[in-house]
């Protein structure tokens, strides 16, 4: 948030939500099953819940009805990521809002305290172990708030898990898998008239810093306005609507969706209560009272739930309640507050230590000084003064610096200024180069470096007067003096033995052994090729590019092609002694692809032929980019390789590998050794690489395990890209494949690039994190950089920082370009400093904290189990979230959590971080698939890492067919699914289209041209091209969701049920995972077991 301007109306969380019509639950009440492994946090307050077998007596249990299919049925078809049986283990993660059901929480005794009628009863929270007394409870949560209905105050900052005012039981446990507290049908809960229109109250903008907290278990019911008590069945709310788009209400009163079936009949009308009862206040950013139970003698709150308790006679003990997700931070909400509030004003850097809108919505960029958010953002925008106090807050100070990054076509590219033979001006002590932040003295004739406080001599050809201000003149013509991105050029002191580079080549290396034959990946490829090099890289208006090709196949030797244009034929020259690589030939070798267009495409026709009957299995890695690197150095220039590979390099020849793949080793010290290389080779190989500028990008085409761990060192070192199509088929993959193949040859790099991050006094740059190779502490030094890589850069303080100057970052980075030109990109950004924690905590941004962790993380499971690496995390956020509540929230009991208003999504973020596949993989994620997500996510940028760890769950029924706009999405959560709608899910890297079993028939003809669910073909990849609006909407939908992601989608379409939606409930992260990974709710209640025991 923008701590600069008035703060926009905030609706609070946990509002109501358009219904989802009759999602029906089948797996509700099941036993569990078999592949359930436990999960991490036990019930909060209480002991490890598991199923309870048998339930107490007295009560009676839901039937079982369908289970979810066992392992082994949940098979992943070859060509997919093959992940674990995704999903929630017996039962489904929840009922949907509509029929709301309920279940036993596992093994969690029920209290024995007779049930009195629950007026309002918020849950207990305290450390786990035995319920405590009813005594107790009233004890420990003194303090709390309930407010009346009395006349509106001012709500306090921070909101909690308030006291009760009557407790009803003593057993304050907090199951994983508890009772949603919900209302009777219709029935509202009861509001005070302190809480005004939700919604149309602003959030409180003062110090301590706005805090979001919640009282559990929240309420399931809908909030309404300005009412003290229930209503009537059949009574109509008044007042404005509450519902948003993108949460689920309650149901309405009386009415059932169409599509809901009724398995029980309803209740008896709701007791009615009189106005005094006690009502919830609201808090900032939206609090939330607690849930009202089954009442006995009526009947259950949903029809079609069990009816626990509901039978007239003694009373029965009251089920452990559990936190209604709607009552916590829902990243849904909060990305569309931001989208709403900061997506229509353009984003002008001119004010030091603004935080720029989030990741996820569109906004403008006007650079007025500092570089823009989509080049560089941090972790906090305001810095502790002090390194004391940087330890206390435990919040890392790093920034995401993505130095060639695409901008929008509204925004210019940075301006290239030209200094001539002199270059361009730097400080003489620290080596920094002229920004904004510059401080011209002496009437101009010297400047004072904003880094070091160096005082410089400006030279005669640079002098501009000053004005009154004490500003140049010229401030606003040059760049360099008003800008916070811009070029310079750089001089021939800036290059390789001091002479200016040739412009760089491509060369492709393509495998020919019987694997890549027999698939039809190099027929395919060489087809492709032929017009592709039409769109190689060229700069600016350049009719042509400037950039050489070469060809080369392989198997267990090396065949090199002549395609000099003079030839009728290409020539073939083989390599066999691949323990001493050369080069055969230099002149013919790289060529222009207009000069010799005939010569190549007679190549890219034979080479199919060529090795049409091969039956060579066995293949080379490391001589092939031996082979490549030698060839560019012989022509003196840098440039990329293209690899594309089927097999584990098995054949004689350095850097032979051997399959080690041991799943055994998964949750052992040893766990390590599969992240790590097998060789050093590859590292020594990846060294002499990045000395020649020589970028290598892999596309690997897997059967089986290849050790992507190991071939991937040297495109992770030299800045490339790992690109992985497991059990490749033409038909399937084609498309994915060759758009990847498009994108990444035509997108422009910067070749033989030197990147260098300097600070003001006070800060430094301590670690870096990305795809690159470190030959000293301060040069991170590229062979190739694109616009999709981001380096990641950690600050320490070493010396204390003044609130007045700030602090300063300066990422310059050296790169040849496309064409051959050596550039200096400079991006400035100047930061606040702070004396109060307070102030820290207002300014962070989360997402980009999450990619700071996710990257530390990562590296971290190369030297440490990593249960280790995942306890590091949670103590971390624990750490940061208590010196918030200890430091900066208002004082309030213990049993509230309170989150900072910009960090409140940090414990659902860095849940998904924990239940990622390289921290905690199911049963399927290969090893393979765990190294390749690992290296990818080293070079995302915030926006990647953001829909990668919390991807987007989109509906697309609800919105009306003529809307051009993206559908609102919903939370990454099964609950949230209707089995009468279809969702798009994306991730950056996967698409799902999941159909509900009860979707309209009409809808399925539209989308898919057959008649009815049972006949759509689960696993399609590709939708059929129909003429219809629907149809229309949803592929369009499609692409424009591919074109927002650096690597193409392929879609996958699952149907409800199907053993293919193991997969897609993988990514339904609010959810309990199969590998053992929390639900959201239960991963707050751990958060706050843990924030709790480190401020006691």
């Amino acid at each position: 948030m923008n701590v600069n301007q008035s703060a926009p109306p905030v609706p609070p969380f946990g509002q109501p939500q358009p219904v989802y019509p009759g999602y029906h639950q089948s797996s509700y009440g099941g036993q569990p099953g078999s592949t359930a492994p436990p999960t991490p946090y036990g019930a909060y307050n209480g002991p490890v819940p598991g199923y309870q077998q048998t339930p107490p007596p007295g009560v009676s249990r839901a039937p079982p009805s369908s289970e979810a299919p066992p392992a082994s049925t949940a098979q992943a078809p070859c060509g997919q990521a093959a992940y674990g049986q995704f999903g929630q283990g017996d039962v489904q993660n929840g009922p949907s809002s509509t029929v709301q059901m309920q279940r036993f929480p596992g093994s969690q005794p029920f209290g024995s305290v007779p049930l009195a009628p629950v007026v309002s009863q918020p849950a207990v929270l305290q450390p786990y172990g035995p319920p405590p007394t009813s005594a107790q409870v009233t004890a420990q949560l003194a303090g709390m708030q309930i407010s009346g209905a009395v006349a509106p105050t001012l709500p306090p900052v921070g909101l909690g898990y308030g006291p009760p005012t009557s407790l009803g039981s003593a057993s304050g446990s907090f199951p994983n898998s508890g009772l949603y507290g919900s209302y009777p049908q219709g029935q509202a809960p009861p509001l005070s008239q302190a809480q005004g229109h939700l919604g149309a109250q602003p959030p409180q903008r003062s110090a301590p810093p706005q805090a979001s907290s919640f009282t559990s278990p929240a309420s399931g019911g809908p909030r309404m306005p300005s009412m003290t008590g229930p209503l009537l069945p059949g009574q109509s709310f008044g007042g404005p609507s509450v519902s948003q788009p993108n949460h689920v209400s309650s149901p309405p009163p009386q009415t059932l969706p169409p599509g809901t079936q009724m398995t029980g009949p309803p209740g008896p009308p709701p007791p009615m209560h009189s106005s005094q009862q006690p009502g919830y206040q609201l808090q900032q950013n939206g609090s939330f009272g607690p849930a009202r139970g089954p009442q006995p003698n009526y009947g259950s709150p949903y029809p079609g739930a069990p009816t626990f308790g509901s039978q007239p006679g003694p009373p029965q003990p009251l089920p452990p309640k559990r936190l209604d997700p709607d009552a916590i931070p829902s990243p849904i909400q909060v990305i569309e507050d931001d989208r709403n509030n900061r997506g229509s004003e353009p984003f002008v850097t001119g004010v030091r230590g603004q935080v720029p809108p989030l990741v996820t919505t569109n906004f403008l960029v006007k650079d007025q000084g500092n570089a823009s958010p989509r080049y560089i953002r941090c972790t906090s925008y305001n810095i502790p003064c002090t390194s004391d106090m940087a330890k206390q807050a435990q919040v890392p100070l790093a920034a995401v610096i993505k130095p060639l990054a695409r901008l929008p076509p509204e925004e210019a590219s940075p301006y290239v200024v030209d200094h001539g033979e002199s270059g361009p001006l730097r400080c003489n002590r620290c080596k920094a180069y002229m920004c904004p932040f510059m401080q011209f003295v002496e009437g101009g004739r010297r400047f004072q470096c904003c880094f070091c406080s160096c005082i410089n001599d400006v030279p005669p050809q640079y002098f501009q007067h000053l004005d009154h201000t004490g500003k140049r003149v010229d401030a606003y013509d040059r760049p360099e003096l008003s800008l916070g991105s811009y070029e310079f050029l750089a001089t021939v002191d800036y290059c390789k033995n001091n002479k200016f580079p040739s412009p760089p080549a491509f060369i492709f290396m393509i495998d020919v052994s019987y694997n890549a034959i027999r698939s039809g990946l190099v027929r395919l490829l060489c087809e492709e090729l032929k017009s592709l090099l039409d769109f190689l890289p060229r700069e600016g208006g350049a009719e042509e590019s400037a950039i050489r090709v070469g060809f080369v196949t392989y198997n267990k030797v090396l065949h090199f092609y002549n395609v000099k244009s003079s030839l009728a034929q290409p020539q073939m020259m083989v390599v066999s002694d691949v323990a001493d690589m050369f080069v055969p030939l230099l002149d013919g070798f790289l060529v222009n692809v207009s000069e010799s267009r005939a010569v190549i495409t007679s190549l890219l026709d034979q080479i199919p032929e060529m090795f049409a009957d091969t039956r060579e299995t066995e293949t080379v890695f490391a001589p092939v980019i031996q082979a490549g690197m030698e060839a560019l150095k012989a022509a003196e220039c840098a440039g990329k390789l293209f690899l594309f590979h089927t097999s584990l390099p098995i054949a004689e020849a350095p850097g032979k590998l051997k399959n080690r793949d041991d799943r055994k080793l998964i949750n052992t010290d040893k766990e390590k050794t599969l992240f790590q290389p097998q060789t050093g080779a590859y590292q020594t190989l990846a060294k002499e690489c990045v000395a020649q500028g020589c970028c290598v990008d892999l596309f690997l085409f897997p059967n089986q395990y290849v050790d992507v761990a190991t071939l991937s060192v040297v495109p992770q070192l030299t800045g490339g890209s790992v690109y992985k199509y497991a059990c490749f088929q033409v038909e399937n993959d084609q498309e994915r494949f060759l758009s990847d193949l498009r994108r990444d040859v035509q997108k422009l790099v910067g070749f033989d690039a030197v990147m260098r991050v300097r600070t003001s006094t006070g800060i430094r740059a301590v670690d870096f994190f990305g795809a690159f190779y470190m030959s000293n502490t301060t040069d991170v030094e590229l062979a190739g950089l694109d616009g999709d890589k981001t380096v990641t850069v950690e600050f320490k303080h070493d010396d204390r920082l003044n609130e007045e100057s700030g602090a300063l970052l300066q990422c310059a980075l050296l790169y040849t370009s496309c064409a051959g030109q050596r550039r200096l990109r400079i991006h400035n950004l100047a930061l606040n400093c702070c004396t109060q924690l307070a102030d820290l905590y207002r300014n962070c941004e989360t997402d980009t904290l999450i990619n700071y962790m996710a990257k530390f993380a990562y590296r971290g499971v190369l030297n440490s189990p990593v249960k280790t690496v995942r306890d590091t995390l949670i103590t971390q956020c624990a750490q940061i979230l208590a010196c918030y509540r200890k430091n900066c929230a208002s004082p309030s009991s213990a049993g509230q959590l309170i989150l900072p208003e910009c960090m409140k999504l940090l414990p659902v973020y860095l849940n998904c971080v924990l239940k990622s596949d390289v921290l905690q993989p199911g049963a399927e994620v290969t090893t393979d698939d765990r190294a390749y997500v690992r290296q990818l996510v080293t070079s995302m940028d915030v926006a990647e890492t953001n829909v990668f760890f919390y991807p987007r769950l989109l509906p697309l029924t609800k919105s009306p067919i003529e809307s051009a706009t993206e559908p609102p999405a919903v939370r990454a959560s099964e609950e949230r699914l209707s089995n009468g709608d279809i969702y798009l899910l994306e991730n950056g890297l996967n698409l799902f289209l999941w159909v509900g079993a009860s979707v309209q028939q009409g809808v399925v003809q539209s989308l898919f041209s057959v008649s009815s669910f049972s006949q759509i073909t689960s696993g399609l990849s590709v939708l059929p091209v129909l003429d219809n609006p629907l149809s229309k909407k949803v592929r369009g939908l499609i692409d424009s969701l591919r074109a927002q992601r650096s690597r193409y989608m392929k879609l996958i379409v699952v149907k409800q049920e199907d053993k293919l939606e193991m997969l897609f409930k993988h990514f339904l992260v609010e959810d309990k995972s199969l590998s053992g990974g929390a639900s959201y709710v239960d991963f707050l209640c751990h958060m706050h077991k843990e924030i709790r025991q480190l401020l006691s």
